[in-house]
């Protein structure tokens, strides 16, 4: 063999190193990119002793995120070949371990998310409470079984043609105590009182927040003030009562629309009354004639103090059905916002003696345990990737853990702006953990697949939404570094080309923007008041309705930096704190106020920006519209 056969050519090697090289330095800074781009985890502690984990944006891709301990805290790691994008960096801190109350109960909240989510089994459906996915026919309980629980639990809600039948005894009348129906009579004769009430109820949302009425049914024995026994029904949806149906002991109008063929009051008062609207027509015409008065012998009142009743709620096609003894009484409409198997729960209360409840033809499942009966897992809904781009503004929306349906609306509506799809405008729903494991499994599979949802790993409480809110601001500041963030509620229907244009035209840097209070005081006394160790002041600041404000990328900035100093004060109501966190804002720099009626903090009216309180069937009604018609019109359907 030749030795100039192993020479080595000038001209090819060089060029092969060259190449080589490139690639490495190629590799290496790619490399470098994704290091520093896309972090893949971050611990976020309570404490020294405690940490929890914070799950933010969903998974690209269905594969089950792995919890690991170190150093006494826990931090999300995805398998090998998962990337987690655009992680929150916030960090919650032992301030909730001391201070006001409601720190403690956030402490509280956030030990037991921490502990609700390593339940969470990577897609493992974990079975209802009765060990079966199944749930029973029929369920009934004693009157003392009933009175150490106090609610009836129907397992899978009702279905067409359930029925609920109890019997009880309505307790003889007392003098009220309560000085909102305690009015003093002439003669300083206290009211005597008798009335209950029964309540088909769902779940509740979150912690402290009551449970929705679907039904409530209050029967007053004594009347109120209308000084004649009365039966008001009524519904409470997301803590708003709508308007009352009252049975006075006058027929339901013949010109008025029926429920399942059956009118929605019966009558109870006899015709030798003289309230008859008929006998007083033609009470002179009887007597020109000669005609003796009939007197027609209708059933009584159907409650009577200290006399057994036997009661039966029945659902049919238009709505709810109520029967006392045997003879029908008073018929419901449903309302939109609700379904037959929401109804979960049975609860009586009041001035009455329940000995049995039966509850019968239930059904054996529920869709809030199989939450594809309201998803649909269609790629056309999933949220795009965040682009390389300025994002103009970014939206938080707040949302219960149970709450499929209102986030599949809202996925299937607004967010289908070309605002949105274009990365201009990017929107996240800010979860939550529920009691149910079963639906924090769910959540789960939910945020993997549609990649629009932020999981906040404590235990859901209606005192904490404040928690979520700082979450937005830290997401839209650190994560998609937006111009404004807007904070909304999932029953929120926005209109976000206005938004977005309403925003443009303030010069401002500093923006606070909403439908503002001013000089609203804290409520003392009822249901929500606020004691002086929550709000020692006699007025709120100034604060925008909660459904839908917007604050300037500088004022969010300060809020998560005071967080994380730990000198922010927290509050309760999630909107005042907003308000006198810009306040505090507003004492170094200045902020423009700006309020404006079209965020409407109650229902809808035309040319809103947002419209709140809004079913499922009332956004994508207004989605509709909006494309098909170009105007901001209401669905006032419920």
């Amino acid at each position: 063999m030749k030795r100039g056969s192993s020479k080595v050519d000038p001209f090819v090697l060089p060029n092969r190193l060259t190449l080589l090289q490139i690639f490495m330095v190629v590799m290496l800074l790619y490399l470098l990119f994704i290091s520093f781009e896309i972090p893949l985890a971050f611990r976020a502690g309570l404490g020294t002793e405690n940490g929890a984990v914070f799950l933010t944006d969903a998974l690209p891709m269905p594969m089950p995120l792995l919890l690991e301990e170190s150093h006494n805290r826990v931090e999300i790691r995805a398998p090998r070949g998962l990337k987690l994008e655009k992680v929150s960096t916030l960090r919650f801190n032992e301030s909730f371990s001391e201070g006001s109350e409601l720190h403690k109960v956030a402490r509280h909240a956030w030990v037991a998310g921490e502990k609700l989510w390593g339940e969470v089994e990577s897609f493992v459906k974990i079975k209802v409470e009765n060990g079966s996915d199944s749930c029973p026919n029929s369920v009934s309980v004693s009157g003392a079984g009933f009175r150490d629980k106090g609610v009836m639990v129907l397992p899978c809600g009702l279905t067409l043609w359930s029925h609920v039948t109890v019997v009880g005894t309505p307790r003889w009348a007392h003098a009220e105590r309560d000085p909102k129906i305690a009015v003093v009579r002439d003669g300083g004769e206290a009211v005597m009182v008798s009335q209950f009430m029964m309540e088909l109820q769902g779940l509740k949302a979150v912690d402290k927040e009551e449970p929705p009425r679907i039904l409530h049914f209050n029967p007053r024995l004594r009347g109120d003030w209308s000084g004649k026994p009365v039966i008001e029904q009524n519904t409470c949806y997301r803590m708003q009562w709508g308007s009352a149906l009252r049975c006075e002991g006058w027929k339901s109008r013949a010109d008025e629309e029926t429920v399942d063929g059956h009118v929605k009051c019966e009558k109870w008062i006899r015709d030798d009354n003289n309230r008859s609207e008929e006998w007083k027509a033609t009470w002179w015409l009887n007597r020109l004639i000669g005609r003796k008065k009939k007197v027609t012998v209708d059933w009584p009142y159907p409650f009577a103090e200290g006399k057994l009743f036997v009661l039966t709620i029945s659902a049919g096609l238009e709505g709810y059905h109520v029967s006392v003894d045997g003879r029908h009484v008073t018929s419901f409409p449903y309302r939109t916002g609700f379904a037959l198997e929401d109804a979960t729960g049975l609860s009586i209360n009041g001035d009455v003696d329940v000995h049995s409840i039966f509850a019968a033809s239930l059904p054996t499942s529920h869709p809030s345990f199989a939450p594809q009966m309201h998803l649909e897992l269609l790629p056309q809904w999933k949220a795009l990737p965040l682009r390389n781009m300025n994002v103009e503004l970014f939206i938080g929306i707040l949302s219960a853990g149970n709450h499929f349906a209102e986030r599949m609306a809202v996925r299937k509506s607004w967010m289908q702006h070309k605002l949105i799809q274009s990365s201009h405008v990017v929107a996240r729903f800010f979860v939550a953990l529920h009691a149910r494991k079963d639906i924090n499994v769910d959540i789960k599979k939910e945020a993997e697949y549609f990649g629009d949802m932020i999981i906040v790993p404590y235990m859901d409480h209606y005192d904490l939404v404040v928690l979520k809110t700082i979450a937005i601001c830290e997401y839209g500041i650190h994560t998609v570094a937006s111009k404004y963030i807007m904070k909304c509620d999932d029953d929120t229907f926005v209109r976000v080309d206005s938004i977005i244009n309403e925003a443009r035209q303030i010069q401002s840097r500093s923006l606070y923007m909403g439908n503002m209070n001013y000089h609203h005081r804290p409520l003392r006394h009822g249901k929500w008041a606020v004691t002086y160790e929550e709000w020692v002041e006699e007025e709120y600041p100034i604060y925008a309705n909660g459904p839908g404000y917007i604050v300037s990328a500088d004022i969010a900035q300060f809020i998560v930096s005071e967080f994380e100093k730990r000198k922010l004060k927290l509050f309760k109501m999630e909107d005042v704190s907003m308000g006198m966190w810009v306040e505090q804002f507003n004492s170094t720099r200045p902020v423009e106020y700006v309020h404006n009626l079209k965020f409407c903090q109650f229902g809808c009216f035309e040319e809103y920006y947002t419209a709140h309180y809004q079913s499922p069937r009332q956004m994508t009604c207004m989605w509709e519209k909006l494309q098909h018609q170009g105007k901001p019109l209401c669905c006032n359907m419920r």
